[in-house]
């Protein structure tokens, strides 16, 4: 039985992976799930300068899910280079760097910064929906999509993964987008845009007013939306939105993703991402397949 997954020439011992925001660089979660056991972490967004994110309160939760207004709170690349990567390096896991900004020349400064550490992909997040510049702007229009993957890939020297927002008319546009403009992968879903109204006091909850919904919620906008992405490009996908268990995540496989990350999952139960590797582990060998490529966009027409 072989879970192995290979994402422009990187090869993963298996397809699970955190989703960003969601699991720090996994300090916290070390004390209870073994890093080794994962086939990548995926960091918290890092910016060029310390970010101080949005006011409080910033998150809610919701029926079947949860609001998140954090604002990509991190406290920027030098404390990154000098803590965060020397951590995960400790660990037999992939890296993977998500990075955050507001102007591209703010993504190309950590991409640029990135180049000469021991890192294996980054993860370009263009689609936080609770940043007011920059990001939101780059996710929802194709253009800008192009322009800003084109020009992280004149810079970078890891495989890119571009991070698309399903606030958006049509993903397929999105995803070929960065396809065209060179990306190596892509991954998908960040957050919906959702609201949530104290009604006695006749207030907005969060601060922000509005917030990304993330759990289990969103899960089948999710899948379709890798559906429909991974049908439209030849790179690979990397699905995520609402995982909370391995037959979830077999859900985005078989939808055609080559891998998963799992986010609002890990707030609830820290042990979920190995439980969900042991779970497609069990499921491989219950239905006698051989290697988890089989079931990537295995799911019957």
């Amino acid at each position: 039985m072989n879970t192995e997954v290979k994402i422009a020439g990187v090869m993963f011992k298996n397809p699970v992976m955190t989703a960003s925001g969601t699991f720090g660089s996994g300090m916290e979660y070390s004390e209870f799930v073994d890093l080794n056991r994962l086939g990548a972490v995926v960091t918290k967004g890092v910016a060029n300068v310390p970010w101080p994110g949005n006011q409080t309160p910033r998150v809610a939760e919701t029926y079947g899910g949860m609001l998140n207004a954090i604002g990509l709170q991190n406290p920027g690349i030098d404390v990154f280079c000098g803590r965060d990567i020397p951590f995960l390096q400790k660990f037999d896991t992939k890296i993977v760097v998500n990075v955050c900004g507001k102007t591209v020349e703010d993504y190309l400064d950590v991409v640029e910064r990135l180049s000469d550490e021991e890192i294996d992909m980054l993860e370009i997040n263009v689609s936080c929906p609770n940043v007011k510049e920059g990001a939101i702007a780059f996710g929802q229009r194709a253009e800008a999509l192009y322009r800003i993957t084109e020009a992280v890939k004149g810079k970078a020297k890891q495989p890119v993964i571009m991070k698309l927002s399903p606030n958006v008319t049509d993903i397929t546009e999105m995803a070929k987008a960065a396809e065209a403009a060179g990306a190596d992968a892509i991954s998908l879903i960040n957050t919906i845009t959702g609201m949530k109204i104290d009604v006695e006091r006749r207030q907005f909850v969060l601060a922000n007013k509005t917030g990304g919904l993330s759990g289990p919620a969103i899960k089948p906008v999710a899948v379709r939306m890798v559906y429909q992405a991974a049908h439209a490009v030849k790179i690979p996908v990397i699905g995520m939105g609402g995982i909370m268990t391995a037959s979830d995540a077999l859900e985005f496989i078989l939808a055609g993703a080559s891998a998963v990350a799992v986010g609002a999952a890990n707030f609830i139960n820290p042990y979920a991402t190995v439980q969900i590797v042991e779970g497609i582990e069990e499921y491989m060998e219950r239905h006698q397949v051989e290697h988890i490529t089989d079931l990537i966009g295995a799911v019957r027409e």
